[in-house]
């Protein structure tokens, strides 16, 4: 019955005035990036930043240690000062990093990239509230950098506007509140994506939701390089 449901409910997203289907999507991608996953701008403008904060944030805090150990709030500020969060996100995450709930915040992460789900969920929600900072942005950014081959960033926006474009339940799924249930719906649509995207051998779900950004957000007046080629 749930995979019945699934699929009427991506065949009436076809009738999305927004909706161009994954293939829309991947010649709205490679119409800036013609190399795919593999082109050089690609890897300068939305890969490279996203696996320097990976590699940092695993120097730094490794997740096991992250789960069960203090003081790591200050340590993990400037993983947070990274483009993929607005300005205001930056300010309300740093005071909550810099309170008394920091400790609790960074092990919920920890233990929910370790696979915890709604509990470690619950625990950073209630440690970030008090700081106006318990947002999808904030949740999932940890968890998307320690493992990438498994967690997913929220942009919600982004996020639920290439769901509507490519007929996916999570543009009706989507709620502010942190609920599970969103998260798994944004999981099956990276693990969707990928598969669609399977021929151009996205790495992780780092390529993934570079894909899902640059595909709702890229405008022309955006850098291409004008003169590469599609890998082989």
């Amino acid at each position: 019955a749930d995979d019945v449901w699934r699929r009427l409910h991506d065949e009436a997203g076809k009738a999305n005035p927004k909706y161009f289907g994954f293939d829309g999507a991947r010649n709205r991608f490679l119409h800036w990036f013609a190399g795919g996953f593999h082109s050089p701008s690609y890897l300068r403008q939305e890969r490279a930043y996203k696996v320097e904060a990976k590699e940092a944030l695993d120097a730094t805090a490794p997740v096991e240690k992250a789960a069960t150990g203090s003081g790591y709030g200050p340590v993990l500020l400037p993983r947070f000062h990274i483009n993929l969060l607005s300005p205001y996100e930056q300010m309300w995450v740093r005071d909550a990093l810099r309170a008394s709930e920091a400790d609790d915040f960074v092990r919920a992460a920890a233990r929910f990239t370790l696979g915890e789900g709604k509990a470690a969920l619950i625990a950073m929600e209630r440690a970030l509230k008090p700081h106006r900072a318990a947002k999808w942005t904030i949740v999932t950014l940890l968890p998307f950098l320690w493992r990438p081959e498994q967690h997913m960033f929220l942009k919600p926006e982004a996020t639920k506007d290439f769901a509507a474009r490519v007929g996916h339940r999570f543009a009706t799924d989507y709620e502010a509140r942190l609920d599970l249930s969103v998260y798994d719906s944004l999981l099956d649509l990276a693990s969707k994506t990928a598969a669609e995207l399977a021929d151009l051998k996205p790495r992780d779900r780092i390529d993934v939701q570079s894909f899902i950004w640059v595909v709702g957000h890229y405008k022309e007046s955006h850098y291409k390089e004008k003169s590469e080629q599609p890998q082989p």
